[in-house]
């Protein structure tokens, strides 16, 4: 966050993110960032990203109408990324 700041980028950290379900609001997921109102990050730490990461982020882009998210794998020596396209 403090890198994308110093860019004076617009970041918001635990973005909430309504979840409805037949028309009625059922609760909020938490992003991990939502940069320029635009692109949704979503960090992890884990040893291999998972079909079940890829969903989430899927998730949230359905739920805010966003078409990319950004996932960001800081487990291994070398950041992974994945960019994650909505196809609706």
């Amino acid at each position: 966050m403090h890198e994308l700041l110093k860019q004076d980028l617009i970041v918001k950290q635990q973005f909430p993110v309504k979840v409805t379900y037949d028309g009625v609001s059922i609760g909020d997921f938490f992003a991990d960032m939502m940069v320029e109102d635009a692109i949704i990050v979503e960090l992890k730490c884990v040893t291999k990203l998972q079909n079940v990461h890829m969903a989430q982020c899927l998730n949230y882009l359905r739920a805010t109408g966003k078409i990319i998210c950004l996932l960001m794998n800081f487990q291994n020596p070398k950041l992974e990324i994945k960019r994650i396209i909505s196809n609706s």
